[in-house]
């Protein structure tokens, strides 16, 4: 298979593997949509929460850069994204639609809906925090680890405050949404 094409299937399935998580746990714990935060919210928290995505997305920034200077490391697992942007701009609108619409809709689903909302039991930290650091754990510990973990931070916390899975989906969309286009950009010079 060409690289192009495995890139896109690799963008494709973060973003599925969190839909067919959140299902799974779904069937098996037979509670409504509501029980997991997929209801309607107002443009207010939607706002809040691309607001909060902007804010994620430059912290997320300082911590990879806190990260590297620690660790020296700077490899990253997303070069896979990047080859499925490398086709043309149809591929670099696609990788960026999968990465910034269904990889947010299907990790939020997972990860705050599930992870998340299970863990808010046990108290707004454990909740937030946990969720987060599973969230980045699930990410690997590498370059990705530090932005995943801001990321969860502010999804979790605007999840537990709105009680919308839809804030959180929109934080983790706008912490998104730069990284195709950029990672193209930096490949080209």
């Amino acid at each position: 298979m060409d690289p192009v094409s495995l890139g896109l299937i690799f963008t494709a399935l973060s973003g599925i593997g969190g839909l067919a998580g959140f299902f799974a746990a779904y069937l098996l714990r037979s509670r409504s949509w509501q029980f997991f935060g997929i209801r309607r919210t107002t443009w207010g928290w939607l706002g809040i929460g691309a607001a909060l995505g902007v804010v994620a997305f430059v912290a997320k920034g300082l911590a990879i850069f806190a990260y590297i200077s620690f660790t020296g490391d700077t490899g990253t697992p997303q070069d896979i994204y990047l080859a499925g942007a490398s086709g043309g701009i149809w591929t670099v609108v696609v990788a960026t639609f999968l990465f910034s619409v269904v990889t947010p809709i299907g990790e939020e689903f997972l990860f705050r809906g599930v992870v998340t909302n299970a863990l808010l039991k046990y108290g707004a930290i454990v909740g937030v925090v946990g969720g987060a650091t599973i969230f980045a754990v699930f990410h690997g510990i590498n370059v990705v680890f530090p932005a995943a973990f801001v990321a969860g931070l502010a999804a979790g916390e605007v999840f537990r405050r709105s009680g919308s899975i839809w804030p959180a989906v929109v934080v983790h969309s706008v912490v998104n949404l730069p990284t195709i286009p950029v990672m193209v950009l930096a490949s080209a010079t």
